[in-house]
């Protein structure tokens, strides 16, 4: 169904430049608009778990994710004073830690070799069916447009209007330090109202910081606002272990609020469709913003191969609507178990320390309807 056929989409980010390479891999006519005048270094580490793995495998991306990622050995909960709680084994599953600009590199050669027109320095104004609306004045016109450009995205406002995002009252920090000899592993720092996430990335050269707190003060959403480290250091100078030494070493950080944004209720119709942030935007307590970003792809491109566009588009809502939702669910939960406070805070790390002790994959095996799902296998 796809041979031949004309599709542009919107942003070249994980999920718009996976898209491209899946769709055009199936026969389409691929064009990419991006806003950005050259696809740069952005952002700082991420987490693809097996089920956003499996689909860059099926991609033919296996030994460039190999190249770029590093191989997870183990998950660590930690006391905020630095004890262990908790160490889940993760060593025999397709778990890798990589710098988001490595990822976006790969995706990018991926989506040239398969074909794919990128055209950068495009900025999208409006978009109806059929056709987006480039600034200008200029216009561009075919049957299918996917909308792979994030939280504010012009297709998710055609297809769904303006939603207010609501403001969790949570701040996010994000920084990149030099490297060290720590063990690959990702490692989770719980505290009171405020947890910091940390993990080695490009062989151990750079260590990424991702640090979250509640607060009742307003940031922006989105990566480009920087803040002062000093602010960083602050608001974690009761951890203990190996974070002083870390936030020591910041230089340069980023500050964004973290808001809940509702899945969209039309994540396709009309010859539009949403993947990514831009369909179901998700907290990052779970790490599963781009994994879902690439089963979306993975989804879409398979119902777009096998149907016509209508049915098509029906059918990969039906798909992934009811998974989507149950991963950023899961996500705004896991927020609740990393800031916990008072007897509860006391009577989850009891509950960790004696799972450690007894089966220390147990708690890791609540999520295996997430990380055991490979949607290139799925019916």
């Amino acid at each position: 169904m796809l041979i031949g056929q004309r599709v542009l989409i919107i942003g070249a980010g994980i999920a718009g430049l996976a898209a491209a390479r899946a769709l055009a891999m199936h026969g389409a006519q691929v064009t990419v608009l991006e806003q950005a005048p050259a696809i740069t270094e952005v952002g700082a580490g991420l987490q693809i778990s097996p089920n956003g793995a499996a689909v860059l495998r099926a991609l033919g991306l296996g030994k460039a994710l190999d190249a770029a990622g590093l191989p997870t050995q183990a998950v660590v909960l930690h006391h905020a004073g630095g004890r262990a709680l908790l160490q889940m084994d993760m060593s025999s599953r397709d778990y890798r830690l990589l710098h988001r600009a490595d990822l976006i590199g790969l995706l990018a050669a991926g989506a040239a070799e398969a074909g794919v027109t990128l055209r950068l320095g495009q900025t999208v104004v409006g978009v109806a069916p059929g056709v987006v609306t480039l600034e200008g004045g200029a216009t561009l016109a075919a049957p299918l447009v996917i909308g792979a450009d994030g939280v504010k995205s012009q297709v998710r406002q055609a297809l769904n209007g303006r939603v207010a995002p609501f403001f969790t009252r949570q701040v996010a920090w994000r920084a990149l330090v030099p490297g060290d000899a720590g063990p690959a592993c990702a490692q989770v720092f719980m505290g009171p109202g405020r947890h910091l996430v940390s993990y080695p990335l490009r062989a151990g050269t750079l260590r990424n910081i991702v640090a979250v707190e509640e607060r009742g003060d307003w940031a922006a959403e989105g990566w480009s606002q920087r803040d002062d480290p000093e602010n960083l250091r602050a608001a974690f100078a009761g951890f203990g272990g190996p974070v002083p030494g870390w936030l020591a070493q910041v230089q340069d950080v980023h500050l964004w609020g973290l808001f809940r944004h509702p899945v969209a209720r039309n994540m396709a119709r009309d010859g539009m469709a949403l993947i990514g942030d831009a369909a179901h935007p998700t907290l990052p307590f779970l790490a599963q913003g781009a994994n879902m970003a690439l089963e979306d792809v993975w989804v879409l491109a398979t119902c777009l191969a096998a149907h016509d566009i209508p049915t098509a588009l029906a059918a990969y809502v039906a798909r992934r609507t009811p998974r989507v939702t149950r991963i950023v669910q899961a996500a705004n939960a896991n927020a609740r178990v990393y800031h916990a406070r008072g007897l509860r805070r006391a009577a989850l790390h009891t509950a960790f320390r004696a799972a450690n002790l007894i089966a220390p994959n147990l708690p890791l095996s609540r999520f295996d309807w997430l990380y055991g799902h490979d949607v290139t296998r799925a019916p």
